[in-house]
Order: structure tokens, then C-alpha cells, then sequence
């Protein structure tokens, strides 16, 4: 799996078609690019906009920014953090943003949660102190800044002080054309069997068109048949403060030096297609220029990567990308020169066409695919290595990122709400999954979840809370009751919103954690009502648990059986089947583990502290000293696996999990791993009495607060509920029940840890008559 398969939501900021400028150019080529390269992903666009009526945007632009309005780029950030996105790609450029020296879009920085890879059109190697400021604000709140050159990578370095790892060097995009005889496009323009000289771009005076046009008298003085194409529309900037003066300008010089036949100006903005065609028509592209601090040309790198023969002034983007015989370099404002090199590259067919070839092969590394796959790797450095201290509506630890070594103290704990349990929950039972924290119907339920808050409200009658939960838990008891199939004695798993089942038999994993729920409702609740109907239950599914082979299911039927014996430890059917799963346990961990892989199989995937948690508490249940010893053993390996250098908890991420030789994956870290590792670790701590235990089982729980890979909480006190886990730069916002029930149990826990209470007499006198009457 590549590292930016994950991304589903990323979203482009900056201008857009059909805006006329460069940006909004560069920026709908990139969206195309990107969308091609992650067909499943969404792709949406922020425009920023200059004209007071908008524009006619095409249906990607999701948002529009008045480049004035400063509290328009808060605003955009929120939207983009309500959707969720991935991740967010900032087009950079002077004069497109509102506030001094664009300081509006620190606005924007300022509050987005998703991390922001920055595309630096232009980067001034003499800033003014408001421009070295925003710039160095921009670039500190971005996880990654993009520059098309060289130079401008190093003058962010020399000037601007950013540091070179945060630096990535990817050429500007171009279309992907074919290397064709420029006679093949000539007849659809008007200029067959002509000497075609091209400038493209919006026209205004800094582009140094004057200077062609004086060359002109000379060039076509050896070549009658040259024509000079001058395409593009003027700039709307100078059209609004001047009209089409300057155009009118040229015009009359043209008509002056007598080469009025030998200029074609085509005063429209075209379209990529229509681009390519007129490129392909030139024999010669000339850009001009006057200002040398130009680190990227659009039009240049499109000209050139296309397969062009350039004459150029030596602006620093001409300098670089055109050395080594690539293209010939003008002095600036220099008519004389350009007419001597343009007729020489026209004279001699040989060297235009070996500088076309350098130049055309040197394009394919530039072309939107190759370009799009950079910044995809851009984007996947940016989402591991964000530094999300820096994103504002997030709680951060004090001191700022990383947090890991300021641990909560021991005897705090956070209160335990019910509030989101009981809004995920209704009359048929738990629903799985929410966006954000409302429930979502459309996904309906699971047995798996409602085994959960079923043995959720049997540690909370531990805890004397039996009033609260006394509704939930039967709920969660009728949805297991109308799950279990007594024909082919399983559970169902997956119920639809409406009460349909989704399948005829469920995970053999849901089965075992029905089975779980059912034996600690026998072995721990106090209401013999309530203990009574879970025997009828645990009964009859037990037996079906000897004929799986999943290895976690067997963990969780340990579970409940090890909670039913505590109660019923003379019942040899149930003891039996303890054994049996034990002996399962201990025969894959032997036949597994080795040398640095302390484990029962060759991968860690999810819930994995449950198997070394069953075998330790059922081999303390059962007086089985090896069963305790080869538990604690491999809990304590993957405790060691699960701690980052700094200390605190890593759960293995759910993006390619942990193979044996390979590495563990970062993320996605999902609640219920690091639920189980604080289960795990008290069930060893109460077996074993060996102090390590109980600080490892409070790392765990911390990871739900904030000590974490990114500082960031991941229960919301807010809600009561917990997100659905640690993405590579952020929380997934979502507050699904297993996610909730993860914290939920992992916090009654370590409040029971000093010592669970015991049933009382009513009930063990209940459970007899109950089975009897069968």
C-alpha cells in the first residue's frame, strides 16, 4: 500500500479557472493531475476571489475566499475542518491575498487541523521586512513548502531560515504532448509555411514584448517569412487601471518599424488545449523578460517542456532551467541580441532540433503525472510528520508537542460519562457508527458492540453504578438474545436500521465476544435476574466456541469463562473448555514465538493485548503457572513494541499493521488496541503483583488524554465519547461505540484495579433454578 492510499479529502487553495492569471492555471492543472491520481479521493478546491460578483466556478470549487475579507479565510478553514480533509495544498503567490504582503492567509494557516503542504510561486530573495515576515509565518505553518527551483530552495534556506528536510523540490507541471514537426499545427492558425517565433502568457509591459518586436526588422530581414505570436489576453489588473493601452502600444511600434505583417496577436485566454496546439506550431519560443527575480516562469516551463527551442533573458528560473545548451540566454532589454540568436537558431536546423530533443526529454520528468506523484509523496511526509501543537482548536499539552514525558497523575482519572453511549444506543440496541458524535443509522448495529456495552454495565455495577446503566444493559442483553441462532448455535453479527440480519452466522471474533459478555453477566453481576438469563445463554454457546479457529475468539471466550468459573469453578464443562482454548494459546505462541517475536502469529494486528490477557487470567483462574508466565512474557514484548522512544503509548497502526521482519506501521492507531493493552497490563499486575504492570496500564490509558504520537486527546470530554482513533496528523473526528466503549471499559477498569467486587449470595442462588428449569 502506497503512504498516501489513505487519502480521501484533499482540497486545493488558491486561484482558480476560470479566474484568468497563471495561479488559477497552475492550480486547475493540479487538480486535474491530483483527481486523476487518486480517482477515489475527493478532491475539492478553495478559490480565492478578486472580483466583487465571484465567478463562474466549475463544480470542484467548494468555497470562495473575497481576497479582502480576512475573516473569509477563518471561515474556509473551519469549512475544511468540518470536512475532514486529508490533507491541504496552499497556492502561494504575492498579490493574491488580501492584508499586508498577503497576511490575510495566515488566517487561514492559523486554524486548519489537516497539515499543509505550501507551493511557493514566487520567493524573493530581497523581502521586504512585512514580506520576510508573512513569508516565514507561512512557511512555519505549513508541514511541508514546495518550490519549483533550485535557487528558490535555497534562498527559503540563506533567507528565510527554513530548514532544508521541510523542503521539496518539485518542477512545475506541464501538459503531456507529443514531440511533433511544429508544421503539423501551423495551417490551423493562419501560418503555414512561416517561421513561427511564439510569447504566451497575459500581456503587460514587464514581460518584455517591445524587445521582440524591435528584433523583428532584423529577423525578418533574413527570413521574410517569420511571424511573431503574441497569445494571450492582457493582464485584468492592467486592463482595469489602463485598458488595452500598452496592447495598442505594440501595435503602433509593429506598425512603426514595418513589421506590422509579421506580428499576430491573438488577444484571448486559452484554453490547455488550445495551448498545446499553438506551441506546437512554434518554431522558436522567446520570453523576454525584464525583471531577473523571477523564480518561476509557467509559461516557460510549458514552452520547454514541450519540446520548444527557447530564446530567453537570464531571469533566474531561464538561468537554471536552460543551462547546458537547453536553451540560449539574451542579455535583458537587448533587441540586437534576440534578433542574433533567434536567426541563428532559424538558420540552422540541426542545433534548433537538438536543443528541442534535450529539451523534450528533460520534460518527461516534468509532465502533470510526474508532478502530481511528487506531491502526492509530499503530501504523505506532510501527514507524518505535521507537528499539530501548532493548529489551534485542538487542547495541546502544556509546553507544546511532544507531550509524552508529562504523565497525568496516577489518581486522576477523567469522569466517566454515559452520555454518548446512551445516544448511540435506542430500543433495538447499540449502533455502531457516528459521524462526529451523531449517531449513524445507515450503518445499523453489531453484536460485537452491544457485547461490549453489555460488559461495560457489569463493571459499572461493580463500581455501584448499576443504576444508571440498569436500562442499557438490557438493551444490550436482548439485542444478544435476538443474535444467537439456536439452530446452528452462533451469533449473528451485523443487523441493518431495520432489525434485518446481514448474514446467517457472524465473525467467529463476535461470537467469542458474546460469549465473554455472557460469562462475566454470570460471573459478576449482582442481579440474579439478570445472571440467570445469561447462563440459559453462555450455555448454549458455549460449545460452539471449541469449533473455531481464530485465535482472538478463543481469547475473548477465555474471558467470559474465566469470569463465569468465578462463580462457578466446580462446572467441569466450562473448566474443560478452559483448558482446551488454553492449551490452544500456548501451543500457537510456541510454535510462533522466536527470537525477537515473542507472539502467537506473524503479524499484530488489532485487539492484540487480548491473547496474552486471556492466558493470564485463565491460567491465574486455574492455578496453570505456564499459562500466566508465557501471558506475561508476550504482553510484556508487545508493551515493549507499543512504546514509542519517548515513552508513551503506540498502538500498531491499522495501515499495514506490524509483520514479522518488516516494520511496525505508524497509524491509523485505533481506541480499542490501546483499551486492551490497559486491560491486559491489570490482569498481570493482579496475577502476578510485579509493579511494572501498572504504570504500563496507565501509559495506555494516557494515549486516550493526549500522551500520544501527536499530543492530541482522543476522548472528548465534551461529549463523553472517544474518536475513532490517531490519524497521521490528526484524530478522526468520528465517536463510534467501539471506539467509546474502548475508553469507557479502559476507565472503569482502572478504577476497579484495587479489587472488583464480589456477587452477592442472592444471585448465586438464582443461577441453579434458572439452569434446572431448561
Amino acid at each position: 500500500m502506497t503512504a498516501f492510499a489513505d487519502v480521501r479529502k484533499l482540497a486545493l487553495v488558491g486561484n482558480y479557472l476560470p479566474r484568468k492569471c497563471g495561479i488559477a492555471t497552475f492550480t486547475h492543472d493540479m487538480h486535474a493531475s491530483l483527481a486523476a491520481a487518486l480517482p477515489a479521493a475527493e478532491c475539492a478546491v478553495v478559490a480565492v476571489t478578486d472580483a466583487a460578483g465571484g465567478y463562474d466556478y466549475p463544480p470542484e470549487v467548494r468555497f470562495e475566499v473575497r481576497e479582502r475579507h480576512p475573516e473569509d479565510y477563518r471561515r474556509a478553514a473551519e469549512f475544511l475542518n468540518l470536512a475532514n480533509t486529508d490533507v491541504v495544498c496552499l497556492q502561494h503567490e504575492y498579490g493574491i491575498f488580501g492584508g499586508t504582503a498577503g497576511s490575510h492567509v495566515l488566517g487561514l494557516l492559523r486554524h486548519l487541523r489537516a497539515p499543509v503542504v505550501t507551493t511557493l510561486h514566487t520567493v524573493l530573495k530581497d523581502p521586504d521586512a512585512d514580506q520576510r515576515r508573512v513569508m516565514g509565518q507561512v512557511c512555519e505553518l505549513s508541514a511541508r513548502v514546495a518550490v519549483m527551483t533550485d535557487r528558490g530552495r535555497r534562498f527559503l534556506t540563506e533567507v528565510y531560515g527554513v530548514p532544508a528536510g521541510k523542503i521539496d523540490l518539485i518542477a512545475h507541471g506541464i501538459p503531456d504532448m507529443p514531440f511533433v514537426d511544429p508544421n503539423f499545427y501551423k495551417d490551423q492558425f493562419g501560418v503555414e509555411g512561416k517561421r513561427v517565433l511564439l510569447t504566451f502568457g497575459l500581456l503587460s509591459p514587464n514581460k518584455g514584448v517591445e524587445n521582440v518586436i524591435r528584433a523583428l526588422p532584423a529577423v525578418t530581414a533574413e527570413f521574410p517569412d517569420a511571424v511573431y505570436v503574441v497569445l494571450g489576453a492582457t493582464h485584468p489588473n492592467l486592463v482595469r487601471e489602463h485598458g488595452e493601452t500598452y496592447r495598442r502600444g505594440l501595435e503602433k511600434l509593429a506598425a512603426d518599424l514595418g513589421v506590422g505583417e509579421h506580428v499576430r496577436f491573438f488577444d484571448r485566454f486559452v484554453t490547455l488545449p488550445e495551448l498545446t496546439e499553438f506551441l506546437g506550431a512554434a518554431d522558436v519560443y522567446v520570453t523576454p523578460y525584464l525583471n531577473p527575480a523571477q523564480v518561476v516562469s509557467g509559461t516557460l516551463a510549458y514552452a520547454f517542456g514541450c519540446g520548444k527551442a527557447v530564446v530567453s533573458t537570464p531571469y533566474w528560473h531561464a538561468e537554471e532551467l536552460l543551462a547546458d545548451g537547453r536553451g540560449v540566454l539574451v542579455p535583458f532589454g537587448d533587441a540586437g541580441a534576440v534578433a542574433r540568436e533567434v536567426t541563428a537558431l532559424l538558420r540552422d536546423d540541426n542545433r534548433r532540433h537538438a536543443m528541442r530533443k534535450k529539451a523534450y526529454r528533460l520534460g518527461r520528468e516534468m509532465i502533470w503525472a510526474r508532478s502530481a506523484a511528487r506531491y502526492l509523496e509530499s503530501f504523505a511526509r506532510a501527514r507524518s510528520g505535521v507537528e499539530p501543537a501548532r493548529r489551534a482548536g485542538e487542547k495541546e499539552w502544556a509546553g507544546g508537542f511532544p507531550p509524552p514525558f508529562r504523565v497525568s497523575p496516577t489518581h486522576h482519572l477523567p469522569a466517566l460519562r454515559l452520555d454518548h453511549l446512551r445516544r448511540m444506543t435506542d430500543g433495538t440496541g447499540l449502533l455502531q457508527h457516528a459521524r462526529h458524535a451523531v449517531p449513524h443509522y445507515a450503518e445499523g448495529y453489531c453484536t460485537d458492540d452491544n457485547a461490549r456495552g453489555l460488559l461495560l454495565t457489569v463493571l459499572l455495577e461493580e463500581l455501584d453504578r448499576e443504576e444508571p446503566a440498569a436500562g442499557l444493559a438490557t438493551t444490550y442483553a436482548a439485542f444478544l438474545q435476538a443474535a444467537f441462532d439456536p439452530a446452528r448455535g452462533r451469533f449473528r453479527n451485523f443487523m441493518g436500521y431495520d432489525r434485518r440480519w446481514l448474514e446467517e452466522v457472524g465473525s467467529e471474533d463476535s461470537h467469542g465476544r458474546a460469549v465473554w459478555a455472557l460469562g462475566a453477566c454470570v460471573g459478576r453481576s449482582r442481579r440474579p435476574d439478570f445472571s440467570a438469563w445469561a447462563a440459559v445463554l453462555f450455555e448454549d454457546a458455549l460449545g460452539p466456541v471449541l469449533a473455531t479457529t481464530s485465535p482472538r475468539a478463543w481469547a475473548f471466550a477465555l474471558l467470559g469463562v474465566d469470569d463465569y468459573l468465578r462463580r462457578f469453578p466446580g462446572d467441569r464443562r466450562a473448566a474443560g473448555v478452559r483448558r482446551e482454548l488454553t492449551a490452544r494459546l500456548l501451543d500457537r505462541h510456541a510454535k510462533t514465538a522466536g527470537p525477537g517475536w515473542e507472539w502467537f502469529e506473524d503479524v499484530l494486528t488489532y485487539d492484540n493485548a487480548r491473547l496474552p490477557q486471556a492466558l493470564i487470567a485463565a491460567g491465574h483462574g486455574a492455578g496453570n503457572r505456564k499459562a500466566v508466565e508465557v501471558g506475561a512474557s508476550a504482553l510484556r514484548w508487545l508493551v515493549g513494541v507499543q512504546t514509542a522512544p519517548a515513552g508513551h503509548h503506540r498502538p500498531v497502526g491499522t495501515e499495514g499493521w506490524y509483520r514479522r521482519g518488516g516494520a511496525a506501521a505508524r497509524f491509523d492507531q485505533q481506541p480499542v488496541d490501546a483499551g486492551a493493552t490497559v486491560s491486559a497490563c491489570l490482569a498481570a499486575h493482579r496475577a502476578t503483583g510485579d509493579p511494572f504492570w501498572r504504570p504500563a496500564a496507565r501509559a495506555a490509558f494516557d494515549w486516550f488524554l493526549g500522551r500520544n504520537d501527536l499530543g492530541l486527546e482522543v476522548y472528548d470530554p465534551a461529549t463523553g465519547g472517544c474518536r475513532d482513533g490517531l490519524l497521521p496528523d490528526r484524530v478522526n473526528r468520528n465517536q463510534g461505540a467501539e471506539s467509546t466503549l474502548a475508553f469507557l471499559l479502559a476507565r472503569a477498569e482502572l478504577e476497579l484495579a484495587d479489587g472488583p467486587r464480589r456477587p452477592g449470595a442472592a444471585a448465586d442462588a438464582a443461577l441453579p433454578a434458572a439452569l434446572a428449569a431448561r
